[in-house]
């Protein structure tokens, strides 16, 4: 079957092959989800910048019911990464994103923990 416009199989196939790489760039963006959602994706994403070096974050979630606020906040409490957050100033989207300071990765091999 040739391809369809959208560069993919037959319809109702994804449109890619491979998982296509998203640059780490501090920010991330939740509007799109719900709170079941956010349970694997924000300790991974937490994980992952952590890993970068990048140690200040921002997690845009919405104003809206405060529900996916509430769960961000919840996963964020229990990280044992995560050394503060806090509601975003308005200038950074106010109590509709939450700012995140991880601590720095600890690096065994030169005695620490």
């Amino acid at each position: 079957m040739p391809p369809t416009p959208d560069g993919g199989g037959p319809p109702g196939d994804p449109p890619f092959d491979d998982p296509v790489p998203i640059p780490l760039e501090g920010t991330l963006d939740l509007h799109t989800f719900r709170p079941s959602e956010v349970g694997a994706l924000v300790p991974e994403w937490l994980e992952a910048c952590r890993a970068a070096g990048l140690l200040e974050l921002r997690i845009i979630h919405g104003k809206g019911t405060g529900a996916l606020r509430r769960s961000v906040e919840a996963i964020l409490a229990r990280h044992p990464a995560v050394a503060a957050f806090r509601a975003a100033d308005e200038g950074a989207g106010g109590w509709g994103a939450t700012l995140v300071s991880l601590s720095p990765p600890s690096h065994p091999d030169r005695g620490e923990e």
